[in-house]
């Protein structure tokens, strides 16, 4: 009886593990498709170029170039504004996004797109909304984005936070911050 139930249990997961092999080779390029396509949306939506759900490539090849330099890729648009993938902690988990910036300075950003956060909803998970994000438009990099309380925000560097989600505006303002550092000298590099 033992040896007959052990064989069941190892044939199962043989088959079990083929199946969830064959799974994943067949759908891992339609993922892979799908998260370049996120990708590119965001990096739109970052730049303020229109686009439709069902065009997206087309106007990401028409309108965007994407450059490599030191292991860090950079979309430029054919304005010469440049957006670039972003990531840190925040409070209960990873946040990304796209950062895009302005052509005339490169450190006034031109827009802000999340990809991915798992922040408290309607508190941290507000980081998302546009709203919130609308917020960094204009604003600049340097000095330092600084994330207030809401209502405080008066210089170009300074975006009203979020009530009650202090601790999220204040990773999200940490993210943007040290990544900025990172990335801006390198596409400042390409300017010359």
């Amino acid at each position: 009886m033992k040896k007959s139930v052990i064989a069941f249990v190892l044939i199962l997961g043989a088959v079990l593990t083929t199946a969830l092999v064959a799974v994943d080779h067949y759908t891992a390029p339609r993922i892979r498709r799908n998260e370049e396509l996120k990708i590119k949306t965001r990096v739109l939506a970052a730049m303020d170029i229109p686009h439709a759900d069902d065009d997206v490539e087309s106007v990401f090849s028409d309108s965007i170039k994407a450059m490599e330099i030191e292991g860090k890729i950079f979309y430029i648009s054919s304005d010469g504004g440049a957006a670039f993938e972003i990531s840190g902690s925040g409070v209960w988990g990873a946040i990304s996004c796209v950062l895009a910036v302005s052509s005339h300075d490169l450190a006034t950003i031109r827009g802000i797109t999340i990809i991915h956060q798992e922040e408290t909803p309607g508190l941290g998970g507000r980081i998302a909304e546009k709203e919130f994000l609308d917020g960094f438009r204009d604003k600049n990099l340097t000095p330092e984005i600084r994330i207030l309380k809401p209502g405080e925000a008066k210089m170009e560097n300074e975006v009203d936070g979020i009530t009650g989600a202090s601790l999220t505006c204040k990773a999200f303002e940490k993210m943007l911050n040290s990544e900025a550092g990172r990335y801006l000298p390198l596409l400042r590099r390409l300017e010359r």
